[in-house]
């Protein structure tokens, strides 16, 4: 019986977990190929032997997706496997219209199949879309457990941008630790707020390996989702956010909808910042399509230092993916500067050198807001003279990193810095994790 030959498109995530935990072993079918989209950088490389197992002495080649109609054609592909995440329903099927007019079938992998059994009690946070806030709630949740004398480990969803070998299975317990090991930009974003909180925090390749290490010194596992992709990790209590600056994404996107219909917990964050009009609109969406899920409200609460930036002309950098993939024209460092009274917020785009441009080019929205880009050496080294270019009196720093410590911004600099603040209309995290250390004997 011949192999059926697959393709499977991806971001360098999602893609890779799928194979390891899907394909990699199953002698009925031979994955020709990865294609890769979202990240720079990312296609042009091949995912390694070592990671892919004795069936693919030679690894798999990453290509970049343009070529997929190409691939399919020229490698007689049977099956295209769709394994990337927070994109509309509308793209995702347009994707599907062209696999399936260029002769393969398209799939998409249910969330059961792929996920990891662990040994010990997991919480699982999601979301509908980049940028709700998920990694803050992440943060409240290690520090309510640590309050309880419960050790977590945090696992993070993959962000392989370095060599794939070497970071198969990485461990984070310090800053320290991030300059030895050269994370960028965006693996900063993610995990120096959980290391400052004093976390462990878990990530790579090979998840397997990855949440066995884990289950060596936590007593729960915290998978902090990203991307809003499915959790790798089989959960025992789900908790998803919604954003309501972005009413309706809940049920716009994928998989954000199958986190939110999945969901036993649903918070509802940046309440305080939000059109009440708006987070009624939510209220009603989980109401209606996740009835059984219990609803928590949180406020994003944002720490600044607003005099500062009352009558300055301000750069605001923002997190990266919340503003470009995330849609968002703005974050919490745009509301902080307004809410100070900011003469003006500077336009980065006259300024952008590189890539900076290059990626404000492609994400028109963003005027008012600068992404913080750092995939790789060149790209720090273009967002540095970007700022230094920007004819501000000040930059405000609102991605969770501290760039500040990686490049000379060549001005007055300062910080805005977010979390998750309970409100008192509704039942909260202390009474959820109450009813899961119960159950789970904590």
């Amino acid at each position: 019986m011949s192999e059926r030959r697959i393709v499977i498109m991806g971001a360098a995530g999602r893609d890779f977990h799928d194979f390891l935990t899907r394909y990699r072993d199953d002698e009925t079918v031979r994955v020709v190929a990865f294609t890769a989209t979202q990240i720079p950088g990312i296609d042009s490389r091949t995912f390694p032997p070592a990671l892919a197992g004795p069936r693919y002495p030679d690894g798999i080649p990453i290509l970049p997706e343009s070529r997929l109609l190409d691939l399919i054609a020229q490698e007689r592909i049977d099956e295209v496997v769709f394994a990337y995440s927070d994109v509309s329903h509308e793209y995702v099927m347009h994707h599907a219209q062209a696999v399936i007019a260029a002769g393969a079938d398209f799939t998409l992998l249910g969330a059961e199949p792929t996920m990891i059994a662990s040994a010990k009690p997991v919480i699982s946070v999601c979301a509908v879309r980049t940028g709700v806030g998920k990694s803050g709630i992440s943060r409240h949740l290690f520090g309510l457990l640590r309050e309880r004398g419960i050790r977590a480990v945090d696992i993070r969803h993959p962000m392989p941008y370095r060599d794939l070998e070497r970071m198969a299975v990485e461990r984070y317990a310090s800053l320290e630790d991030l300059d030895a090991l050269g994370a960028t930009i965006e693996e900063r974003e993610e995990y120096e707020p959980l290391i400052e909180e004093g976390a462990v925090v878990m990530a790579g390749v090979d998840y397997e390996r990855i949440l066995r290490e884990a289950e060596k010194e936590a007593d729960v596992i915290v998978w902090d989702g990203g991307n809003n992709d499915m959790p790798f990790i089989k959960p025992d209590l789900e908790i998803v956010a919604l954003d309501p600056h972005r009413a309706g994404h809940e049920r716009a996107y994928h998989p954000g909808e199958a986190n939110f219909l999945r969901a036993d917990v649903l918070v509802v964050n940046k309440v305080d910042s939000a059109d009440p009009e708006m987070v009624a609109a939510v209220r009603e969406s989980a109401r209606t399509h996740n009835p059984d899920a219990l609803v928590i409200e949180t406020d994003s609460a944002i720490e600044y230092d607003a005099d500062a930036l009352k009558g300055k002309r301000v750069l605001v950098i923002e997190d990266g993916p919340t503003v470009t993939h995330g849609g968002m024209p703005y974050g919490a460092g745009a509301i902080a500067a307004k809410e100070a009274g900011a003469a003006a917020l500077v336009d980065p785009r006259p300024c952008a050198a590189g890539s900076i441009a290059e990626t404000l080019a492609s994400y028109p929205h963003l005027t008012e807001v600068m992404p913080a880009m750092g995939y790789s050496a060149q790209q720090l080294a273009d967002l540095e003279a970007s700022v230094q270019a920007c004819p501000a009196d000040v930059v405000l720093v609102a991605t969770p990193v501290d760039l500040g410590r990686l490049l000379d911004l060549g001005k007055p600099s300062i910080r805005a810095t977010y979390r998750i603040r309970e409100r008192d209309n509704t039942v909260g995290f202390t009474e959820v994790l109450d009813r899961f250390c119960a159950e789970h004997g904590l």
